[in-house]
C-alpha cells in the first residue's frame, strides 16, 4: 500500500461531496460526523452513512476511508460508535479529542481490531501522546484549531512543540509518520505550500485536507526531490553492495558512515517517490 500523503475531509450530511472525495485523487477519504455537521443534522447524516458507504465502496472497491465520530462524552458519541462498527470493515475510525490511552481503549471494546486514528486537540492530549500512540492506534494526528484554543495561542508559531512532540510520541511508538492537521484559508496556496514544507521538517509526512483543490499542492510539498531520491538510491544501493560483498561498515562517497537509521529513511523516501510510478 502506497504512503497516504493526502487526507480529503467531506461532511457526513452532504452525500454529493462524499461521492466526490471518494472519486477524487486523494490517498484517504474521511467522512466527518464532527465539526462539519450541525448539532441538528447528526442524526440523519449517521443514519443514511451506512447506505452510502456500502454504495460508495462498491464503486471504489479499495477505497481506504475513516470515519470521524463526535468525541467521547458527547451526545452523539455512542450512536456514531456503534454505527461506525456494522460498516464494512475496511472503514476505519477517527477518534476526536483523544486525551488518554483509556479513551482508545473505550473504541477499541466497541470495534474491536478495526483500525482506530487518534486525534490529540488539547494540552492533555498532547501531554499523554506517547501513551495514546502505544495504545493501539493506527495513528495519531493533531486538531490544531482546538489545540490552539487549548494552549491559548493565535498562530501557528505557537504550535511548534506541540507538533515536534507529536511526531516523537508517533515515531517511538514505531507509528509512521503523521500527517499534518488541516490547513483552512483556500485562497493562500502559497501559504498551504510553504506550510507543507515546515510541516515536512519537522517529520510530518502528508496532510489532510478540505477541498480538493489543496490535493495537489499538498502532494508536491510532500514528495522527494530528485536530489534526495537520488541521495536515497545511493543509500539503497551502498548498503545492497556493502551486504554482498560481507561488509560490515559502509562509507558514502561523500564521507558519510552508514547507519541503519539512514536506511531507514532511504527506504521512506523511495516509497513516497514509487508513488510516481
Amino acid at each position: 500500500m502506497k504512503p497516504a500523503l493526502t487526507l480529503l475531509y467531506a461532511p457526513a450530511d452532504r452525500p454529493a461531496l462524499v461521492a466526490k472525495a471518494f472519486a477524487s485523487r486523494a490517498d484517504v477519504v474521511l467522512v466527518d460526523l464532527e465539526d462539519a455537521v450541525a448539532a441538528g443534522g447528526k442524526g440523519d447524516a449517521r443514519q443514511g452513512l451506512p447506505e452510502l458507504m456500502e454504495s460508495l465502496l462498491a464503486q471504489h472497491p479499495g477505497r481506504r476511508v475513516q470515519v470521524r465520530i463526535n468525541s467521547i462524552g458527547t451526545t452523539w458519541f455512542d450512536e456514531d460508535l456503534a454505527m461506525v462498527a456494522r460498516l464494512d470493515r475496511c472503514v476505519a475510525v477517527r477518534l476526536p479529542k483523544v486525551e488518554s490511552d483509556e479513551d482508545v481503549r473505550t473504541v477499541a471494546d466497541v470495534v474491536g481490531d478495526r483500525a482506530i486514528h487518534a486525534l490529540l486537540e488539547s494540552a492533555l492530549g498532547i501531554e499523554h501522546a506517547f501513551r495514546i500512540a502505544m495504545a493501539g492506534v493506527a495513528s495519531i494526528g493533531l486538531g490544531e484549531a482546538d489545540l490552539k484554543s487549548s494552549l491559548g495561542v493565535d498562530d501557528d508559531d505557537g504550535l511548534g512543540w506541540a507538533r515536534s512532540r507529536l511526531v516523537n510520541a508517533a515515531r517511538a511508538a514505531g507509528l509512521g509518520a503523521p500527517a499534518m492537521s488541516a490547513f483552512t484559508n483556500l485562497a493562500e496556496q502559497h501559504a498551504l505550500e510553504q506550510s507543507c514544507r515546515d510541516g515536512r521538517r519537522l517529520g510530518f509526512v502528508g496532510r489532510v485536507a478540505i477541498h480538493p483543490k489543496q490535493l495537489v499542492v499538498i502532494e508536491q510539498a510532500f514528495l522527494p526531490s530528485p536530489e534526495q531520491l537520488e541521495r536515497a538510491e545511493e543509500v539503497l544501493a551502498s548498503i545492497a553492495g556493502a551486504t554482498a560483498a560481507g561488509h560490515g561498515v559502509v562509507v558514502l562517497a561523500d564521507g558519510r558512515f552508514l547507519d541503519a537509521a539512514m536506511v531507514r529513511r532511504a527506504e521512506e523516501t523511495v516509497a513516497l517517490a514509487d508513488r510516481l510510478t
